[in-house]
């Protein structure tokens, strides 16, 4: 049985793509987002699995999609920012290398754009959503994080060369990384 070398998970506008892509880049191995892994078994977008099936269908795809993840994936691996809901997505998480991008509400709101890919986070007052579901997911990603990074005032770089430190690992770097 293989396993991620990182699962990333966090709320919208973390920056769990962005950031994923880029630590396997820099670790050299393959990138996994479970989000992608849904929408390919339905054949259509989350909004749509969530405005045709309800969020129940969805999350039920959701939770097979991080078994199979992390059963058969070895690079990183991204999971959709509700993924934490379901307890038993949290238990197969354990001993896993499992990093908790951490965004204020502000600066999620601020990359997010109220974006309607997003869906729950369209309706009448978006920000309530989001603090709301924030509010609702933080406790459970911190259950579940041998890592957490706070990426408001960090570029996606940096957010990684935290990753790899927290991790015990030393980024590899282009510039200033010559060993003595």
């Amino acid at each position: 049985m293989t396993a991620p070398r990182f699962v990333v998970l966090g709320p919208p506008g973390a920056g769990k793509t962005t950031v994923g892509k880029l630590l396997a880049e820099r670790l050299g191995v393959g990138f996994r987002d479970t989000d992608e892994d849904v929408i390919a078994t339905a054949g259509k977008p989350i909004s749509d699995i969530f405005l045709d099936d309800g969020e129940p269908a969805f999350r039920a795809l959701e939770e097979e999609a991080v078994a199979e993840g992390l059963k058969t994936h070895d690079g990183v691996l991204a999971l959709g920012g509700g993924a934490v809901l379901s307890a038993t997505t949290r238990e197969r998480l354990a001993g896993h290398a499992v990093v908790f991008l951490n965004v204020g509400m502000a600066e999620g709101v601020k990359r997010t754009g109220m974006s309607s890919a997003r869906p729950l986070l369209a309706g009448v007052n978006p920000r309530a959503t989001f603090k709301s579901l924030l509010d609702a997911r933080l406790p459970l990603y911190r259950e579940v994080a041998t890592i957490e990074v706070v990426t408001d005032d960090l570029e996606p770089e940096q957010v990684v060369d935290a990753v790899l430190r927290a991790a015990g690992t030393t980024p590899p770097t282009g510039t200033d990384g010559e060993q003595d």
